[in-house]
């Protein structure tokens, strides 16, 4: 069966990031066209790239990158939570993406952001990102607003039309995930 991965993308003490991803994991699991698990980057503890050869080769030394791709390489496709800081998505998101490469190709990858206007610019570079790693990125996403999803910008508090917009970006995810299949094979 397709396996998708929801990468929680903060680490940050008291993100918004955990009752969102939990959200998408509480949600998906209502369906059984995949599998769906949670990662939390915190359960990881990856430190800021310590590799000594670039991604793209796959000689990895470090454990936590061996573990943490051992990870990425089991799931079919991904989606990622994602808040926006600065105009683009975590550092620690950003990180655990740049440890890897052939973990994440030929996958899908859908998104569920967060921030002032949705988390869209958080997206917009992710996209960049998946495109490079050959991550099929889908066109639906989810983009909550601290402003109307949440209570006091902290309590998490989804319109009813997030979950529909969730239910598609999930249907794209597995359909694409699937699809992508025989490549991951080869």
């Amino acid at each position: 069966m397709t396996r998708i991965g929801i990468i929680l993308g903060s680490t940050r003490p008291g993100r918004n990031g955990e009752a969102v991803a939990r959200w998408v994991l509480e949600i998906a699991k209502q369906r059984s066209d995949a599998e769906y698990e949670l990662i939390d980057l915190l359960d990881y503890q990856l430190p800021h790239l310590d590799e000594a050869y670039p991604p793209s080769m796959g000689q990895y030394s470090q454990p936590h990158t061996l573990r943490w791709a051992e990870t990425i390489a089991s799931y079919d496709g991904f989606i990622m939570v994602t808040p926006e800081y600065n105009h683009s998505t975590s550092g620690a998101l950003k990180n655990a993406i740049d440890f890897l490469y052939a973990e994440w190709n030929n996958k899908a990858v859908g998104f569920v952001s967060y921030g002032s206007v949705g988390g869209a610019r958080a997206v917009e570079h992710l996209r960049l990102i998946s495109g490079e790693l050959q991550m099929a990125d889908v066109r639906s996403q989810v983009a909550l607003s601290l402003f109307t999803d949440f209570e006091n910008f902290s309590v998490f508090k989804p319109n009813q039309f997030q979950q529909d917009a969730l239910s598609t970006t999930l249907d794209q995810v597995v359909a694409w995930s699937t699809a992508l299949a025989p490549l991951r094979q080869a």
